[in-house]
């Protein structure tokens, strides 16, 4: 930690390393301007620093810098875009519920040799989407801040949309080939309880 900033790393629960994470950086940020009064930080992670600042609504703007979105393209039958916001993601525009078959499926595909997230997301109309996301070394997750980004980016230009995931909402702001993402950061009470093991006897 210097100052306003900050560097984190972000370890999946298979080991691997994520090269970024927009949820990450964004409780990062203000975990941080919790303890320095300011209302903007730096938080490094990988190889981009992300700019965050507390909006006047409470929430936090995170500039996640470029967004790169690849042409339509078939993997086993299924079309996708292959986007990039410094960690993989292939989107698919198909009912969100499909998450759980095409996840696994494209995560670990040959045509991603560094394994990839997945989104499948439907669009609702102009600036609003819903998606679930299939995270690379975690599987489905609640919400994603990159994968909010992602979809944004494959299914609109530039602008702003308003992505549903099953554990909540984000916005992202679209312009120039960059991106912003805003959302909340709220402290837990405390950690939830383990989920007791249960003895299925097979």
């Amino acid at each position: 930690m210097d100052g306003d900033g900050v560097t984190v790393g972000i370890v999946n629960p298979d080991g691997s390393r994520a090269e970024m994470s927009g949820n990450g950086t964004r409780i990062a940020a203000a975990w941080l301007m919790a303890r320095t009064g300011s209302e903007h930080a730096r938080v490094r992670v990988g190889a981009r620093t992300v700019t965050v600042r507390r909006t006047d609504d409470g929430l936090y703007e995170s500039e996640l810098g470029p967004v790169e979105v690849g042409e339509p393209e078939l993997v086993d039958g299924i079309e996708l875009s292959a986007v990039s916001v410094g960690n993989p993601h292939a989107v698919v525009v198909d009912e969100p519920n499909r998450v759980e078959e095409l996840g696994p499926l494209l995560e670990r595909h040959p045509r991603f040799p560094e394994r990839t997230n997945v989104q499948v997301v439907r669009v609702e109309r102009p600036g609003e989407v819903t998606a679930r996301v299939w995270e690379r070394g975690v599987g489905e997750t609640e919400a994603s801040g990159t994968s909010a980004v992602a979809v944004a980016a494959a299914t609109h230009g530039d602008g702003e949309v308003l992505v549903h995931f099953p554990g909540g909402d984000l916005r992202v702001r679209l312009a120039g080939g960059r991106a912003w993402l805003t959302g909340p950061a709220e402290p837990l009470d405390e950690l939830p309880a383990p989920r007791p093991e249960v003895d299925t006897g097979g």
